[in-house]
């Protein structure tokens, strides 16, 4: 018999022990995410009882304030957690120098459910887009309501409040891929982004979310086990000055997501650029 099939032959029996004992290991593994999941989900109801308390009573600059900064610290803290746990590797340290710049509006990709969250943790002067079913949620509609983050269920409200969330010195989070991407490496974009930017003459800051991790993608259920540990990275790309011509722009913006994210090398290591990132006009 030749040698290499000597070889497969010792091998495949080997292999298929070790399958029950990695799936036995992954499960054991996974146990410390779902209750930190869990914990988070705890935590998020009884904000969101406080919240529901506290709209009515605090005036709208000062919900819209402490709103955006308890859910900034929960997401970090959330995130620290799965880090310390070996749950998860998650570099976003590129947003720090930015989190206090006023009236910058941040554009990302949008592969998995978990991606607004990692953004607004390191951004507490940021709003978000949400769907406005989100709005009802009984673990998210109280906070994100006494945050004052934006409804997406009429175009033209949305583009309004978002304007003068920024003029107001907010940011705003927006993945104009409307949804979590389906046609790897981008969806095409929905339009709104540019147009917010040149009403409210607030440039775009691009970042790009890089994960191998397929978890709360696009079909991947919350309690499917994922591999582990799941593996964040966040950088900037370049920042586009807003144009009269937004459409243009719209355009442009999609183009060059595309162009990056295919030209990125998937091993390639995680990169942040300086806290202002070139201008694109």
């Amino acid at each position: 018999m030749p040698w290499h099939a000597v070889r497969c032959a010792a091998e495949h029996p080997l292999h298929a022990m070790t399958r029950p004992l990695r799936l036995a290991l992954s499960m054991a593994l996974a146990l410390p995410l779902y209750a930190l999941l869990a914990l988070l989900g705890m935590v998020s109801l009884v904000w969101n009882l406080v919240a529901m308390l506290l709209y009515p009573v605090l005036p709208a600059e000062t919900g819209r304030t402490l709103g955006r900064r308890v859910i900034a610290h929960a997401y970090r803290a959330f995130w620290a957690s799965a880090s310390l746990c070996g749950m998860m590797r998650i570099d976003a340290s590129c947003l720090d120098a930015l989190r206090n710049e006023r009236g910058l509006i941040f554009v990302a990709n949008h592969p998995t459910m978990l991606d607004a969250l990692l953004l607004v943790a390191r951004l507490p002067r940021s709003a978000c887009i949400m769907k406005a079913d989100l709005m009802r949620n009984v673990f998210l509609g109280a906070g994100a309501r006494l945050a004052r983050y934006i409804r997406n269920d009429s175009a033209r409200t949305m583009v309004k409040l978002a304007v003068e969330d920024l003029r107001n010195g907010g940011q705003l989070v927006i993945f104009p891929e409307g949804t979590r991407t389906v046609t790897p490496p981008l969806n095409a974009f929905r339009p709104g982004v540019t147009l917010i930017a040149k009403l409210a003459q607030s440039p775009i800051q691009t970042v790009f979310i890089d994960t191998d991790s397929p978890y709360l993608a696009k079909g991947w259920p919350l309690w499917r086990v994922p591999p582990l540990p799941i593996v964040f990275r966040l950088r900037l790309g370049q920042r586009f000055a807003p144009s009269q011509h937004s459409d243009a722009l719209l355009n442009q913006l999609e183009q060059y997501f595309r162009q990056s994210m295919e030209q990125r090398s998937p091993d390639a290591q995680a990169a942040c650029q300086t806290s202002r990132a070139p201008t694109l006009s």
